[in-house]
């Protein structure tokens, strides 16, 4: 979660610093004039960043990790899937905020779909790279295809409506299982948002007034989300969590969203701080549904 957050906030940055009109606005028509000055300008901006940030993760991340050959790892029974869930809404928006500063730079809409559609797996690959040489964890496949099913969703949805009418969405509350391994699971408010799994809920927010007719009175800004977690995640390995006293289970969702997109405007900056904001579920009234408590209400979920 860490390492993809790292990248969506790049692109957010860049998004925020190149392209403060666009980013809220979906384009449908061809233009056919590319602007090559804005598109220098993205790609200068990014080569920097990117590499920056790779540099940085490397020395932050992996400089004290003892290495080994390049090796691949199966973690996909681990964390009960909440990683891979993690992934998928990071290569989302990462090829989403690919795909609106192609149409930034003017590049035709398809091309622009395509192409920035591809940047979730472009920058989630090396990432990947680097883990495959590390001696207590690898490459994961299980990562990449996450990784890949995250940048084909958002390109099937513009290719199909020319518009995002599913968006995957993250929200956090704390949890007391951080307090038993605050060095895996965060010490602080930051790193547990993060870190801890258990405190973690992924989102399909589904904008239920752009599959009906133009004419239907359902209100376009209210969306249906549908959210997945687990609890008692405190180990990733499920052996050790079982004799640690913890039983790792699954957690679903059913809640009221805010299609926030719906509510941009003529200010360039609230249309970026909405688009921006659209990666986050809002709190509201949830149904939870898990086999250790069956179907719970809550008042106010996040």
């Amino acid at each position: 979660m860490l390492k993809q957050l790292a990248i969506l906030l790049l692109l957010f940055c860049m998004l925020l610093r190149f392209t403060p009109a666009s980013a809220a606005t979906i384009v449908s028509a061809d233009s056919g004039q590319v602007n090559k000055q804005k598109l220098l300008v993205l790609g200068a901006g990014f080569t920097a960043g990117y590499s920056a940030m790779i540099v940085g993760l490397n020395n932050a991340w992996y400089a004290e990790q003892e290495r080994t050959d390049f090796h691949f790892f199966n973690d996909n029974s681990q964390w009960r899937q909440v990683d891979k869930a993690g992934h998928f809404w990071g290569a989302f928006h990462q090829s989403r905020a690919g795909i609106d500063m192609l149409r930034w730079a003017g590049v035709p809409d398809k091309k622009a779909i395509l192409y920035g559609g591809l940047l979730g797996v472009v920058l989630q690959t090396p990432v990947e790279v680097f883990d495959g040489y590390q001696k207590d964890y690898g490459a994961s496949a299980g990562d990449l295809i996450a990784n890949t099913a995250g940048s084909a969703a958002i390109v099937a949805q513009e290719l199909a409506w020319h518009e995002v009418r599913i968006m995957p969405k993250y929200s956090f509350h704390t949890t007391r299982y951080a307090a038993e391994r605050p060095n895996v699971l965060g010490k602080s408010l930051a790193e547990q948002a993060l870190k801890d799994y258990n405190g973690q809920t992924y989102w399909l927010s589904g904008n239920v007034g752009d599959f009906l007719p133009k004419q239907s009175k359902y209100p376009k800004w209210l969306s249906i989300a549908v959210g997945y977690g687990a609890e008692e995640v405190v180990y990733n390995h499920e052996a050790t969590n079982y004799r640690s006293g913890f039983d790792a289970h699954r957690q679903y969702y059913l809640s009221p969203d805010l299609n926030l997109l719906h509510f941009k405007g003529r200010s360039k900056i609230l249309n970026t701080a909405l688009y921006v904001l659209s990666i986050v579920k809002v709190p509201a009234p949830t149904l939870e549904y898990n086999r250790k408590d069956g179907f719970k209400l809550h008042a106010l979920y996040f």
